[in-house]
């Protein structure tokens, strides 16, 4: 296979996306040392949609599209950023970190599990069922190799409550761009949709949190445009891949298994205080069968 078709197949741009998504966990941590959690997420969704606009081919054609579909993208920022993120960001604070990291961790399972409920042609199979059990594993033991499940507060079951909240939405707004029959340019939905969905989280916070006014330490902006140019990258090649002929959303969304081990690696590397543990090696071996049995599966169907 050529390189080049090899850079633009599904599988490549997910791990890509993938990998941007998985560096998010260190640089959040860095910027909520500083800024309050929907202060701090109104700002980085925000600057990211804007630097999404001066890629948008046809840019003027493109937005008297999105002008006239108005109403479906104010809905993908609401679900897709504003209401998804809340509840990330709520439920994050309730739970033990490596509870926290199970829960986020499990994405594709409720992805699934919504689409076969909503999608007549993305139904649960017993081979997708054996790749989201393994990976649900590697999750679970990479999060007890890499935290210490440490004491759960009164409120930790609401917490689990937001943070499954917070997958199923996820899931509903994959859908949403997935089945979008307007045809707006996927560059377009994710500049808009994050601007929308940054500019009510801002305005969450202001009313929830108060005005962070700084001043702020170099590493704190450093992160903020960190975290602004991989969510522009990242959302902006996932709303392309869903909406590609034969993409299934559940396919799709496997992919993010692979999040949770990156961001395993990238801590080991970055972090002082962490470092590669036997559990850790067990769930990446997990994830990585649980994606090679997809994969099974995808070139079984022939996409």
């Amino acid at each position: 296979m050529k390189i080049k078709t090899i850079l633009k197949s599904t599988p490549f741009l997910a791990i890509l996306a993938s990998m941007l998504w998985s560096t998010a966990f260190v640089a959040i941590k860095i910027g909520l040392k500083y800024n309050h959690p929907f202060q701090f997420a109104g700002i980085r969704f925000f600057i990211s949609g804007l630097l999404i606009i001066p890629f948008i081919p046809n840019l003027k054609a493109s937005m008297l599209i999105a002008k006239q579909n108005f109403p479906k993208i104010l809905l993908v920022g609401f679900v897709q950023t504003f209401l998804q993120y809340a509840l990330f960001y709520k439920g994050i604070n309730l739970v033990p970190g490596a509870l926290g990291a199970m829960v986020i961790g499990s994405g594709p399972l409720f992805v699934a599990i919504v689409a076969h409920l909503l999608l007549p042609n993305d139904k649960l199979t017993r081979r997708k069922n054996i790749s989201i059990a393994l990976g649900l594993m590697g999750v679970v033991v990479i999060s007890l190799g890499r935290n210490k499940m440490g004491a759960a507060g009164p409120f930790v079951g609401v917490g689990i409550l937001i943070l499954i909240g917070n997958n199923i939405l996820g899931g509903l707004g994959n859908i949403l761009v997935a089945t979008d029959k307007r045809r707006i340019p996927p560059m377009v939905f994710s500049s808009l949709s994050m601007i929308i969905g940054g500019a009510s989280l801002f305005i969450l916070g202001l009313v929830t949190e108060g005005y962070q006014a700084g001043p702020f330490p170099v590493e704190y902006y450093f992160s903020l445009g960190w975290l602004s140019f991989l969510s522009a990258a990242a959302f902006s090649l996932w709303y392309t891949l869903l909406r590609r002929p034969g993409v299934k959303v559940s396919d799709l969304n496997m992919w993010k298994f692979i999040i949770p081990l990156l961001g395993a690696v990238l801590s080991w590397i970055l972090l002082p205080d962490e470092s590669p543990t036997s559990l850790a090696i067990v769930g990446m071996v997990l994830i990585a069968l649980s994606l090679v049995a997809l994969n099974w599966q995808v070139k079984k169907r022939g996409l």
